[in-house]
């Protein structure tokens, strides 16, 4: 039975964060002001088993889900995550992603394809060494990363995607370096306008570098042009280049609203539902799960949960916003 929200969007796509723990510390995601040696994260009893992620899965699945994605906190770091890959790729008709940042892709690439994997999306902000240090702020290297892209791309964990948040000030000068060089492997780069999600990572307006401006430098010296997106409520806005050589996204949450097409929730890692990346609160599924509900009754929640839903951050948002304490993205994933 698909589902409709209160302003006729269907649910389409769910994003299930697997742990709120992250061996990164971006500076947009968890700096280390908050994040340090003594925060305390989720018990292992906290957060939801393979079993109960996989009976939610199948029970969205039946209202019309197609699309899973594992995220984090740093998903790859869950001990057992090719056993819970293996439970979900059991699912028919499921489009099974993960999103990484990469650094324990090269070990693990061939174990998730083979359990059902069937793409990854990898985060990286920057060539220049330096630059990405800074930005994951534990000394990781570039290289590292695009070792694991490349180990995914041979066991045709493809295409590949690789998420570039830019963030004015920091890392924009890494835009054509970025787009030259995947243009070159042939991976599709995807630039993310910097976020106001969550409350920690200290967001302003100043520190957005739109999608129109990152269109126009990369348009000056590789002509680009729109192409028609691969399905309905598709995030990224797709651009190709006009010789031929491959495309690239625009994800412009901040500048250009897509509010109107989003068709995602989002489980947190101690089994909470989000019906919108800048959620203030969610809705506790694991303690349905946990207090002998029936598929049938989680079921029912879900349709009063989505029928309710009437998100639309984006769209409202402006410099004047009034920061409120919206959920961490380590806690609910991109």
């Amino acid at each position: 039975m698909n589902l409709y929200d209160s302003l006729n969007r269907p649910l389409r796509d769910l994003r299930i964060s697997v742990t709120d723990r992250c061996n990164f510390r971006c500076v947009y995601c968890m700096p280390k002001e908050v994040f340090g040696a003594d925060y305390e994260y989720l018990h292992r009893n906290q957060i939801l088993t393979f079993e109960e992620i996989t009976r939610l899965a199948k029970i969205f699945s039946k209202h019309g889900v197609k699309k899973i994605r594992l995220t984090g906190g740093e998903p790859l770091i869950r001990k057992g995550i090719v056993d819970l890959v293996a439970m979900l790729a059991s699912i028919s008709d499921l489009d099974l992603t993960l999103t990484t940042n990469g650094s324990l892709l090269s070990k693990l690439a061939l174990p998730l394809k083979t359990a059902g994997l069937k793409r990854v999306t990898v985060s990286l902000d920057s060539l220049d060494d330096e630059i990405f240090k800074a930005m994951n702020d534990v000394d990781y290297p570039v290289a590292k990363v695009i070792e694991g892209m490349d180990a995914a791309a041979s066991v045709g964990l493809t295409p590949i995607k690789v998420n570039m948040v830019v963030k004015r000030g920091v890392n924009e000068q890494s835009i054509l370096p970025m787009a030259r060089f995947f243009r070159e492997k042939g991976y599709i780069l995807r630039f993310i306008e910097y976020m106001d999600v969550g409350h920690s990572n200290g967001w302003r307006m100043d520190d957005v570098v739109s999608s129109k401006e990152i269109i126009s430098i990369i348009n000056q010296e590789m002509p680009i042009e729109p192409v028609d997106p691969n399905y309905q409520g598709e995030v990224a806005e797709r651009w190709q280049y006009k010789d031929g050589s491959g495309e690239v996204g625009f994800i412009s949450s901040v500048t250009q609203a897509f509010c109107g097409t989003c068709n995602r929730a989002r489980l947190s890692a101690e089994g909470s539902l989000y019906t919108c990346l800048f959620a203030i609160k969610g809705h506790d599924f694991k303690e349905l799960l946990r207090s002998g509900a029936t598929d049938d009754e989680i079921s029912e929640k879900i349709s009063q949960v989505w029928h309710k839903r009437a998100d639309r951050y984006s769209e409202i948002r402006s410099e004047n916003t009034i920061p409120l304490p919206k959920v961490e993205m380590s806690h609910i994933g991109g």
